[in-house]
């Protein structure tokens, strides 16, 4: 896919991996730019910074169907189209089954919520996003748009107390293959990104002394990724019409220990 004025919705685009995602495709690529996420002010900051002609933001809850659809209404008004989607939404969760006493401490809500927005929400958001790319005239590899949906290495090697997390990013992986062979007839493609330690703003906030541990776990090149460097990952999937199907391991060999 030639990125040049395709349009690309992201997801958790007003922050972190997906913000990076943004600014990268508009400022590298010359693509457009639509943002969902619940941080209206950062949104209006990345409008302002990048020009309302190539981004505009959807203030969104990706747990809410009736959200998701004003969203896209909104996109297609403006843009007149969708080609490409990164789903970055998401949140962290850390919490064990069972407590000190050997109690199941987790409630169902705490698994739950995290599932509706890792999980749920991405398959929400991408089904929506995929109904319009179906819409779209076919390139001259026949293909009308991509999917890429952000998973985690936690997903095949996650911590003690991530079970949730973990769970719901493997839940990403697996879903690659089905969608691969069913959206192939309509000439989408779906791939996922399993990164490793980035320097997003909730990881730089933590104390020097972590940060340095989680480092210890990265082989080579021994530091945390950058934004640009998932941005390119993302553009790679986007552009390469021959991934399909498949996980990509944005890591640098890492393996994280038990906790």
């Amino acid at each position: 896919m030639n990125l040049k004025d395709k349009v690309v919705v992201i997801t958790g685009g007003a922050s972190g991996l997906g913000e990076a995602a943004a600014r990268y495709l508009v400022n590298e690529k010359s693509a457009k730019v639509a943002i969902i996420d619940l941080n209206a002010a950062r949104g209006a900051q990345i409008v302002a910074d990048l020009g309302a002609d190539k981004v505009m933001f959807c203030e969104t809850d990706v747990r809410v169907e009736a959200s998701i659809e004003a969203a896209i209404n909104a996109i297609i008004t403006k843009f007149g189209a969708i080609h490409g989607d990164i789903n970055a939404a998401g949140i962290p969760g850390m919490f064990k089954v069972l407590d000190k006493e050997g109690r199941a401490s987790s409630s169902l809500k705490k698994f739950s919520d995290i599932i509706d927005i890792n999980l749920k929400g991405v398959f929400y958001v991408m089904a929506k996003c995929v109904e319009q790319m179906a819409k779209n005239e076919p390139d001259e590899n026949g293909e009308r748009g991509a999917v890429i949906n952000i998973s985690s290495g936690a997903a095949e090697c996650g911590q003690i107390g991530q079970s949730s997390y973990s769970a719901s990013k493997a839940g990403i992986n697996g879903m690659n293959m089905p969608l691969a062979r069913e959206l192939g007839a309509v000439g989408v493609r779906v791939n996922s990104i399993a990164p490793g330690l980035f320097e997003t703003p909730l990881l730089k906030a933590q104390p020097q002394p972590f940060i340095d541990k989680l480092v210890t776990a990265i082989e080579a090149p021994k530091r945390l990724g950058r934004g640009t460097e998932f941005a390119h990952a993302c553009a790679f999937l986007l552009e390469n019409s021959y991934m399909n199907g498949r996980t990509m391991q944005l890591d640098a060999a890492t393996i994280l220990q038990a906790r």
